[in-house]
């Protein structure tokens, strides 16, 4: 059985270890296809020893720590690998921190960070694994985190 294969990259990002299924989310996170000439393959559930998991590489490319703060929130046990070249020159494990800003949307309308006030939306961490957040303005947990994502 032939068995086919994601080539290495010279230089970008491989994003392991994505929740299986979320890998749509993570290229919608960073602007893929919209506003990337990058080369990106993407593999969705592979079979790993701890289960399935999803695998985005995208060339000459290299993530900001926004980016990867998105990533964690649907992806808690991703890991970001820098490549050089063809190297892992960097490898880091996605985290949260204990607060998010400027980077989800609150579910409540009526919120002071959804007004036209000069508010950026604010988010208490409340479980990293899964994640749980809390508006610090109006206290609303979001349940579909990855839909709020700004």
């Amino acid at each position: 059985m032939k068995e086919l294969k994601i080539p290495p990259i010279k230089d970008g990002t491989v994003i392991d270890h994505i929740t299986a299924g979320n890998a749509v989310k993570v290229l919608h996170i960073l602007g893929i296809p919209k506003s990337s000439s990058s080369i990106v393959s993407v593999a969705m559930n592979v079979r790993s020893r701890l289960g399935k998991k999803d695998i985005v590489k995208v060339e000459n490319r290299e993530l900001d720590p926004h980016e990867v703060n998105k990533i964690a929130l649907i992806a808690p046990k991703a890991t970001i690998n820098i490549i050089r070249d063809y190297e892992v020159a960097e490898k880091h494990n996605v985290e949260l921190p204990d607060e998010i800003v400027g980077i989800v949307r609150c579910s409540n309308p009526t919120c002071v960070s959804n007004s036209s006030e000069p508010v950026k939306s604010r988010f208490i961490v409340m479980s990293k694994d899964p994640p749980r957040i809390r508006c610090y303005f109006c206290e609303r947990e979001p349940e579909d985190i990855a839909e709020r994502i700004i």
